[in-house]
């Protein structure tokens, strides 16, 4: 199998993307800029005897210092209804960041795969960028930010059956 970083490289060099390598070349480093903001991009390969996985991470360019509850609602909210991929935050040094991932089969992956994840993972951080700046720094609660990327709960997909299972008497 091609090793997962040379693949994610000739995705990169494919898209015209400038990154390095870091970490002893297990991971490379990029960055996206959309008209909401600019923040920095990791790659990393994680291989070992038993599997294979990709992880792609786009991270939120300011560290928490306040609202942690406030941005942990958010982040809670916003996972709930997510397919593929997910926010997460550091209360202990208030990173934010969002992350897609997969575990690779002995059939490889190519760039197709590669170029979901990825462009699934910055147009996610590019979506809630505003609504996440507006929770760090205070000017609205979670539910208003959300509402204010996502629409009103009127426009929003809401599940109106649910299939669980039977809960068991035992």
């Amino acid at each position: 199998m091609k090793q997962v970083l040379d693949q994610v490289i000739e995705f990169f060099e494919k898209e015209n993307w400038q990154f390095s390598k870091i970490e002893d070349d297990s991971a490379l480093q990029t960055a996206f800029t959309s008209d909401q903001g600019t923040w920095l991009c990791f790659a990393q390969a994680v291989e070992n005897e038993a599997t294979t996985r990709f992880f792609f991470y786009s991270v939120f360019p300011m560290k928490a210092q306040d609202h942690h509850l406030e941005i942990a609602e958010f982040i809670t909210r916003v996972n709930y209804g997510l397919s593929i991929g997910n926010f997460e935050f550091d209360f202990s040094d208030g990173e934010i960041r969002f992350k897609t991932s997969i575990d690779i089969t002995e059939d490889g992956f190519g760039l197709a795969t590669i170029e979901r994840l990825v462009y699934t993972n910055v147009l996610m951080m590019d979506r809630y960028f505003l609504g996440l700046m507006d929770v760090f720094i205070g000017k609205k609660l979670p539910v208003q930010a959300i509402n204010t990327v996502e629409g009103s709960c009127e426009n929003m997909m809401i599940p109106t059956t649910y299939n669980s299972p039977p809960i068991s008497s035992t």
